[in-house]
């Protein structure tokens, strides 16, 4: 599987890759997962779909893990399945035990800068439940404001876009500034590389 390795100073964020699914197993079929149905079949599909993201659309959600360890701790990056409305920046901690370090707005950061960077995006949203507080705080730490007129994909999601500025001029010294603009056909997978972000 081809793709970015985002770098950042605490976190390797990478394309998923089988040895994740004692981890992501372990966090579906906890009270921490908030997706509809919680046995072990569907988290098998929901773990596969990571996968086939990558394959279908030459990009996808990255499972962050500790550099110094290796241990994945959850997945962020960009999602855009049908029928999504739009393209979405997503994030996830996979363990409680993970939260109030200021990992998840590591790993954040960093897909948001690959998303308009590597991928060029005009725009992105997250779709988040309007319980979810955190995640709400940390949308808005990102920059990202509520946008009361876009489209949401499934009841009880509110939906806070982000601001292009933050990346949108900068580019890697080995990037090809090519466009991948997510689309089944001729999606492009960007070379594998990793960026220090």
């Amino acid at each position: 599987m081809t793709g970015l390795i985002l770098q950042t100073r605490h976190l390797t964020l990478r394309p998923p890759v089988p040895a994740d699914w004692p981890a992501y197993r372990a966090y579906r079929l906890s009270p921490r997962s908030t997706l509809a149905g919680g046995d072990e079949g569907t988290a098998w599909t929901h773990f596969a779909a990571f996968f086939g993201h990558w394959a279908l659309r030459g990009f996808g959600r990255f499972v962050a893990c500790l550099t110094d360890t290796g241990q994945p701790i959850g997945h962020f990056g960009p999602f855009r399945p049908e029928p999504w409305p739009e393209a979405e920046l997503t994030w996830t901690l996979w363990d409680a035990a993970f939260e109030g370090k200021g990992l998840a707005y590591e790993a954040a950061t960093a897909a948001r800068d690959h998303v308009f960077r590597d991928l060029r995006w005009e725009t992105a949203v997250s779709y988040i439940e309007t319980a979810n507080t955190r995640s709400q705080a940390l949308a808005r730490r990102l920059g990202a404001e509520p946008d009361p007129t876009a489209a949401a994909p499934y009841p009880g999601a509110s939906v806070w876009r982000h601001p292009r500025a933050f990346a949108a001029e900068t580019t890697p010294a080995s990037s090809s500034r090519k466009r991948y603009p997510g689309v089944l056909r001729g999606a492009e997978p960007p070379g594998l590389r990793r960026v220090t972000t």
